[in-house]
């Protein structure tokens, strides 16, 4: 009887067991008999949206939405916007029907997904991209969604929503804004894809538009003034069934979202993914001049100018007495048309495009010109889209209405020709002619100087550079060299990188030698060649590599290495066949070795140096397979009072920045620390970091190491074929100094000299690593070089204007 009992007893837990193992395991599902009450959330898998209930601001009503799991503040989608609960006794379900459907208190619906084709074996999903769908439970494709959220978005338009319309059943996607921050209800404005002409972005209020983005310019919707932008990807389609606008992010280390906001402002919001507070990238309408027909027909809008209304080329005030007084500006045209002989075109740049009559897109601007100018009727032309230097043609036959000039420090508006009276383009070419003779006379006598002043900048700059790297290396002639390198021949090129082709060579002493050539199409240059000549030249290690001695002679750039008969390391580990012959005592000491250099180099020489571009291809190594460090070219000497430095300059290589230094242009000792713990992880596992792939997460190397850390699962990641010569203690060892290394924070991460202690003792006592630096980067190609002259934050900066409260 005991036995049965304890049979039983053992039967039921293993029964609950496996039911809180599914619930963990679809806690971003619900399964048809189950249901999500007031209190219980929806959890995407990678833990970006959630689903549950909630109420706004003050209010006691309770909503059905989706909002970030960092910003929980932040709602993007409700479902009973307009149907709220009274009380917290919602419940989220599927019906026998095979719809999404929300009960009330007395299980009366007050909302559903009302989908049109039922599903036999329903399931409700909420995606990592904030969309929850219906769909079958055996099919996951999006073509078969029976439901989506996406396809009923709320005030805020995530990436991948559609902004447009169904060609074929006339279904509309749009945002609508709240009522109030207490209240998700539909509120006045509106934004959409306006189709009643070329299609167009418009906020309207009812029925009226408000403000209108311009016709789509093969790139954007040309009249929203945004800066420089690689925080998303615009896209918009048009085909036979749809006709939508949506955009996609650049990664995921940013997040976006556009707000169509109570008071009738469309604002693109950023937050980065480990930030507290959304920052708004641009607001739209930008300023009065946005305004729908701000100065009325013909007339141009200038915000920087007083006043801001003008009436454009050809045309004045009509009455002339009430321009200033009245609302509904217009201008006519200053004298009769004489369209065959009395008429031309002029151009003006930088314009937001009126509203559209015609247009064209299978003729070229060339073309739109001769069939506007035949038709006595057209005003105007354009180019309707800018790819391929402008493609297609726009004409306009009416007023032109709402036509503002574009500011220079947006990147905005195209160029319109109006059709203006000959007197007009007299003048205008009058004016054009005396200007360019006054441009023309300056500009060549400024760039007969500037020829002067570059030559002689050049002759100085160069007997500087040989004289100041003759005080620091020893000078090697050119035809020493080209003799031991064969005139460089193919046969003699052992390897390539941003400096330029490395070549063997034998000088006439017998000594193997390694021999670098600056490249013209060099990512480095003179400053790095000379970079690295001086500091190597004050480097006395044995896990560096030695620099023999340097060449400058006419345009040629060399430097003299000691020859390294077994490559780089990534030769070894990157590669199935050679990589066994490292073994792990083998690979143990080149880390250890690496550790040292870097100690070194940090610590322990004259001079306290950052590498900078740490990485398994600047691994050398000797004959016994001992490391050396190379390639000082991105080096830079710290002093002794120093602890981090900023650069307008970000170079190195993907997959071994660190965070700061790819994001801020911030380096330090610990930028190499990072790129130290990145190749460690590599030695040991075999696999790059870039270009890491795993079929069970989107993570890179960095990331699956500390999924697998905290799992208990390490050793899983060491390379296979060290299974019969690996030391356990040690491998663990390197895997948790590798994690330490590569912790997000620089302030977390050990110096060299703890590196180096860590590894030498197996008694030490290490702490536990936090998490890693990208560990939500997706991984994408492999390690490649980067040089960017511009600040780090040049193509990501954020204007920030107002911070956002929802």
């Amino acid at each position: 009887m005991k036995l049965e009992c304890f049979s039983f007893f053992t039967f039921f837990c293993s029964l609950m067991f496996l039911s809180v193992m599914e619930l963990s395991l679809a806690a971003d599902i619900i399964n048809p008999g189950q249901s999500i009450s007031d209190g219980e959330t929806l959890i995407s898998s990678f833990q970006s949206f959630e689903l549950g209930f909630f109420s706004p601001g003050d209010s006691n009503k309770r909503y059905l939405g989706i909002w970030y799991k960092i910003s929980p503040s932040t709602v993007v989608w409700v479902a009973n916007r307009n149907n709220p609960l009274d009380d917290k006794y919602g419940n989220l379900t599927v019906s026998n029907k095979g719809n999404l459907v929300l009960l009330n208190r007395d299980k009366s619906i007050i909302w559903s997904s009302n989908s049109s084709r039922v599903p036999e074996h329903p399931v409700v999903q909420l995606l990592d991209s904030g969309n929850v769908v219906l769909r079958e439970s055996t099919d996951t494709s999006s073509s078969s969604y029976m439901w989506q959220s996406f396809d009923y978005p709320s005030d805020t338009l995530l990436p991948g929503v559609k902004l447009g319309r169904n060609l074929k059943t006339g279904f509309e996607r749009h945002l609508t804004s709240w009522t109030s921050a207490n209240d998700p209800s539909s509120g006045d404005f509106s934004f959409r894809l306006d189709i009643s002409g070329l299609p167009q972005l418009a906020i309207m209020m009812g029925t009226r538009i408000e403000t209108r983005s311009g016709p789509w310019n093969g790139f954007k919707f040309g009249g929203i003034p945004t800066k420089g932008n690689s925080i998303f990807i615009p896209r918009f389609v048009q085909n036979e069934e749809e006709l939508y606008f949506t955009y996609e992010t650049f990664n995921n280390t940013v997040i976006t979202r556009l707000l169509m906001n109570q008071s009738g402002k469309v604002q693109r919001l950023v937050r980065n993914a480990e930030g507290s507070e959304w920052s708004v990238m641009y607001s739209w309408p930008f300023d009065v001049c946005d305004n729908y027909a701000e100065c009325g027909a013909n007339g141009n809008c200038r915000i920087s100018k007083t006043p801001i209304c003008e009436c454009l080329k050809g045309f004045v005030p009509k009455p002339q007495d009430e321009w200033e007084s009245t609302q509904t500006r217009q201008c006519v045209k200053k004298l009769p048309s004489d369209c065959q002989s009395g008429e031309g075109f002029l151009k003006l740049p930088r314009m937001k495009l009126p509203d559209i009559d015609w247009s064209n897109k299978s003729m070229n601007l060339k073309e739109c010109k001769a069939a506007c100018t035949k038709n006595c009727s057209c005003r105007a032309y354009a180019n309707s889209e800018l790819t391929g230097g402008g493609i297609g043609c726009l004409m306009w036959f009416k007023d032109l209405t709402d036509i503002r000039e574009c500011s220079k420090q947006f990147d905005w508006g195209q160029d319109i020709f109006i059709r203006v009276p000959a007197s007009e383009l007299d003048l205008d070419e009058k004016k054009r002619q005396e200007t360019i003779i006054v441009l023309s006379i300056f500009s060549g006598l400024f760039i007969l100087v500037l020829i002067i002043i570059i030559t002689l900048k050049k002759a100085k700059k160069k007997d500087e550079e040989s004289s100041k790297v003759d005080s620091e290396v020893p000078l090697i002639e050119l035809s020493i060299i080209v003799t031991a390198t064969n005139n460089f021949s193919e046969e003699n090129l052992i390897g390539a990188g941003g400096f330029g082709p490395v070549y063997k060579g034998n000088l006439p002493t017998g000594e193997e030698v390694a021999v670098k050539r600056l490249s013209e199409n060099s990512v480095h240059g003179t400053e790095q060649f000379r970079n690295e000549a001086i500091l190597i030249a004050k480097l006395q290690h044995k896990n560096l590599v030695a620099l023999l001695g340097s060449c400058i002679q006419g345009e040629e750039r060399l430097l003299i290495y000691e020859y390294m008969p077994n490559n780089s390391l990534d030769y070894f580990i990157y590669d199935l066949k050679k990589r066994q012959l490292l073994t792990w005592e083998r690979r143990f000491n080149i880390i250890k070795g690496i550790a040292r250099g870097l100690l070194y180099l940090h610590q322990d020489s004259k001079l306290q140096i950052i590498h900078r571009d740490l990485k398994a291809s600047n691994i050398l190594l000797d004959n016994d397979l001992n490391p050396k460090i190379s390639d000082f070219g991105l080096a830079r000497i710290f002093m002794s009072d120093d602890e981090e430095a900023k650069t307008n300059r970000v170079m190195g290589t993907f997959g071994y920045m660190c965070p700061e230094y790819a994001m801020e242009g911030t380096f330090s000792v610990k930028s190499d620390v990072f790129s130290f713990g990145v190749l460690l992880l590599e030695i040991v596992s075999g696999q790059k970091n870039r270009g890491f792939s795993h079929p069970a997460h989107h993570h890179n190397l960095l990331g699956h190491a500390w999924l697998l850390w905290n799992q208990t699962r390490i050793l899983e990641l060491m390379d296979s074929c060290l299974e019969d010569s690996f030391v356990k203690c040690q491998v663990l060892r390197c895997f948790q100094v590798g994690l330490l290394c590569v912790q997000k924070s620089p302030e977390d991460r050990p110096d060299m000299s703890s590196v180096v202690f860590m590894l030498a003792n197996k008694g030490a006592t290490l702490p536990q690593p936090r998490q890693p630096g990208f560990f939500s980067e997706r991984s994408t190609d492999d390690t490649e070089p980067v040089s960017k002259k511009s600040e780090p934050h040049t193509e990501n900066a954020v204007t920030i204007t107002m911070m956002e409260g929802r």
